[in-house]
């Protein structure tokens, strides 16, 4: 695929006049005066910087969504109206329930570090959630890892299982991050391809043909990266699907799986048969090689307080756990206080509700962007809250 060719648009927030947040910043209104001409150089030196940077980071990018959503934080700042369509953030608030929890726990000053692995409430609640709405049932104290948001889950999940000499499956579109991420971890990513004409979903076919392709080449494969609902795409592979996957996967069983479900409450499918499923509950032997990633960003609207977790069969935990445990121990108490609300306190009829929101700004966008010339949206979203136009007209 080539990306270039390709837009990816988050769900429409606001109508407001979008602003190029990537736009130099010598475009934009600015004082001629900055009180930075006042400060006193410590260095005029224009001697090479004498510390050398770790060669590993010569292979990895800066994340381009972090980068372009500083730009729009900076323009805001500046007070510069900007729609932002660069990361995947609701625009409802937390749940009052959240935010009560939250409030609460400072008060009560609930600030001290916890468990590495978060806090017993937080864990119980996690395992009770994912045993009543997915079928899968994890060892609270042993099971499950909580994290500071479901992105350092991702990677401690990928820095787990590859390493030098690895080679870590990423079906494409995918999100930027992933093939950055198993850099840093010194492994290899080979991107399997997929097709508008399969909805961007992931065929058996094709995952045996890769497979079968990096056995041939003598690339050990270690882990595949499935981000189910889809970023970018928004697609969701059903529970027929994802059986006729893990049945390639009976075949390389020294192939871990990396389940990336954070979006897995935003689905838009009436049908049950193509309700989410996740990927640990397909057989016991997928369970065994599947690291569950989700969190609360996303269905609930709690980006800023970076909590997410990995649930996974107790190896794969305690590795996770090892690593959270030398980077930043513990999340935030605060934070994972307003997570055991999340799942304790929020209602069924609330957390519809929303989805129900999002389903209307999907309708909406669809309807927008195939009243656009030049535009296409052959596969329309039907989980997360991204569609992927093809652009290339222009």
């Amino acid at each position: 695929m080539k990306l270039p060719s390709i837009l990816a648009v988050l769900l429409l927030t606001s109508r407001r006049t979008t602003i190029e947040a990537f736009a130099p910043a010598c475009i934009r209104t600015m004082s001629t005066h900055s009180t930075s001409t006042k400060q006193t150089k410590l260095s005029t030196s224009t001697e090479p910087f004498p510390i050398s940077i770790n060669p590993i980071l010569d292979d990895v990018k800066v994340s381009a969504t972090v980068q372009i959503f500083s730009n729009v934080k900076q323009m805001q700042a500046e007070g510069i109206e900007v729609t932002s369509l660069c990361v995947g953030e609701p625009d409802f608030p937390p749940p009052q329930a959240v935010l009560d929890a939250a409030s609460k726990a400072i008060l009560d000053c609930d600030t001290r570090y916890t468990a590495v692995t978060g806090t017993a409430a937080l864990r119980q609640a996690i395992a009770r959630d994912l045993l009543e709405r997915k079928g899968i049932a994890y060892d609270a104290n042993t099971e499950i890892v909580v994290g500071n948001g479901a992105k350092q889950c991702v990677y401690q999940g990928v820095f787990a299982t590859a390493g030098a000499g690895d080679t870590v499956i990423i079906p494409a579109p995918y999100w930027p991050s992933y093939p950055e991420m198993v850099s840093l971890a010194g492994a290899e990513s080979v991107i399997l391809e997929t097709k508008e004409s399969d909805g961007y979903l992931i065929t058996p076919e094709a995952l045996r043909e890769c497979l079968e392709t990096c056995e041939a080449n003598n690339q050990r494969v270690k882990l595949m990266i499935l981000c189910n609902p889809s970023n970018p795409t928004g697609g969701v592979h059903n529970r027929k699907r994802l059986t006729e996957l893990a049945e390639v996967l009976k075949d390389y069983p020294h192939v871990a799986i990396l389940a990336d479900e954070i979006y897995e409450r935003l689905v838009y499918n009436d049908s049950e048969e193509d309700a989410h499923v996740s990927f640990a509950a397909i057989s016991p032997e997928m369970y065994q090689r599947t690291m569950t990633i989700n969190g609360f960003s996303k269905a609930y609207a709690m980006t800023g307080l970076r909590l997410g977790y990995m649930a996974a069969p107790q190896p794969l935990a305690k590795a996770a756990t090892t690593i959270q445990s030398q980077v930043t121990s513990c999340a935030g108490s605060i934070s994972q206080a307003a997570g055991v609300a999340a799942l304790n306190d929020v209602t069924e009829e609330e957390m519809n509700k929303n989805v129900q929101i999002m389903r209307e700004k999907r309708d909406y966008v669809i309807d927008r962007l195939r009243k656009m010339e030049g535009v296409t949206l052959a596969v329309p979203p039907t989980g997360a809250f991204y569609a992927l136009p093809d652009v290339s007209g222009y």
